[in-house]
């Protein structure tokens, strides 16, 4: 192997400069602060994880956790998600605290990927877990704080997918009983939004012509509330009925949030169904091929740590968000240039200190004299480019031109 060279980095990591770091700021900041508004406390865990508590309970498989041994040869895990760590959290340090439980988080995850993927395998995440609450309610409560969190990050055109693992796992084992790996392979196309595959396996499968039929109708039950009235006529299974009256109060709940528009009942979005045991949902934008915002219901997970609790929740893609937005400079910032020579410094430096105390971005230069092009900047009062910066307010302590000039 090839030693790397001086600027390579590894495989699926990546550097972000000022103005992406600037806009990632200002998606996190505004994103808890939403959460912090629906009462989500902020919490932090560490970035390595025991592999025998954390790792083995996280949804992310085993070949895709980056693992490491410490000096006494424990084997530990980089994060790959949060949901894990909040769980070993809420079973420990906060094991007294009465239910339910409403955390919040912004954090960088890593996952093991393939080079030619293409993907990232260090990357951002802001999400929320409400821990204690089995009920429809708190399934809506996350979406809608899912849909009030995207558009506090900027994201304006989406929509949100609700399904629930349930119906399909009621509906396949009321139709294919005991033919565990053929529902295991349909399940497998329909998590990977697969659908020519998904009708592909059908066709192979030895099955009743109406039952055909309404395995290949499930594609597409997408819309509105109208799809539970649809698909609760499709089955008798009494978990397949469940789960569409489970999303029929959860529509109720949206209804009074105000946010069905942004939402769709999508019976096909099974999430990770090795994992995930109730509603599942993921939120697409505009113009973006992968999904923005992700979560469900995961009632086993808090059990392997020891305290047996229902929980739902969901993490927006904090990276993809700021690939989706870009990492233009906010036109709207202010930024002042104070420039000046050895008499103006005294004075140059204290307005310096006055105005980053009331909060705004200054940059000090000291220069010989002023520079024709800033001369005529302050005559213009424009804002301006200087050294390749930008900036929209000139101060002058340079005995060539008159104190305390300004552009603005």
């Amino acid at each position: 192997m090839s030693k790397p060279k001086m600027f390579e980095k590894p495989i699926g990591v990546k550097d972000y400069l000022p103005a992406a770091v600037k806009k990632l700021r200002h998606i996190e900041r505004e994103v808890l602060a939403c959460m912090q508004g629906w009462g989500y406390e902020q919490i932090i865990t560490p970035t390595m994880e025991y592999y025998d508590t954390v790792g083995v309970a996280s949804s992310t498989s085993d070949q895709k956790l980056y693992k490491l041994l410490n000096n006494r040869g424990t084997t530990l895990v980089l994060r790959s998600d949060m949901t894990a760590p909040i769980a070993r959290v809420v079973s420990s340090l906060l094991k007294e605290e009465e239910f339910p439980i409403r955390l919040s988080y912004h954090s960088n995850v890593f996952r093991s990927i393939e080079e030619e993927a293409g993907r990232e395998a260090e990357f951002f995440q802001t999400g929320v877990e409400l821990v204690g609450d089995s009920s429809a309610e708190a399934d809506a409560e996350v979406v809608a704080l899912a849909i009030a969190s995207l558009k506090a990050a900027g994201v304006e055109r989406f929509k949100i997918a609700i399904g629930h693992v349930g119906f399909l796992n009621g509906l396949l084992e009321e139709m294919l009983a005991g033919r565990d790996e053929e529902q295991k392979l349909l399940k497998a196309c329909l998590l990977g939004r697969d659908h020519v595959g998904y009708r592909e396996q059908l066709r192979k499968l030895s099955l009743e012509e109406p039952a055909r039929r309404v395995l290949e109708g499930i594609v597409r039950l997408r819309g509105g509330q109208e799809i539970c009235d649809q698909a609760i006529l499709l089955s008798s299974d009494e978990t397949a009925r469940k789960s569409i009256q489970h999303l029929c109060e959860l529509w109720d709940v949206l209804k009074s949030y105000g946010v069905c528009d942004h939402v769709l009942i999508d019976l096909t979005m099974i999430g990770d169904f090795s994992y995930y045991t109730g509603m599942t949902f993921e939120g697409y934008a505009a113009d973006m091929g992968f999904p923005v915002v992700s979560g469900g219901r995961y009632d086993n997970l808090l059990s392997q740590f020891g305290r047996p609790a229902a929980a739902t929740g969901f993490a927006l893609k904090t990276t993809r968000i700021l690939e989706l937005l870009g990492a233009e400079r906010d036109s709207k910032e202010e930024q002042t240039l104070i420039v000046y020579d050895s008499d103006g410094r005294d004075a140059a430096l204290s307005e310096a200190q006055l105005l980053r105390s009331q909060g705004k971005s200054v940059l000090t230069d000291r220069v010989v004299s002023l520079p024709e092009g800033l001369k005529a900047v302050a005559e213009a009062a424009d804002a301006f480019v200087y050294k390749g910066k930008h900036y929209t307010t000139l101060r002058s302590y340079v005995s060539t031109t008159v104190e305390g000039s300004s552009a603005t």
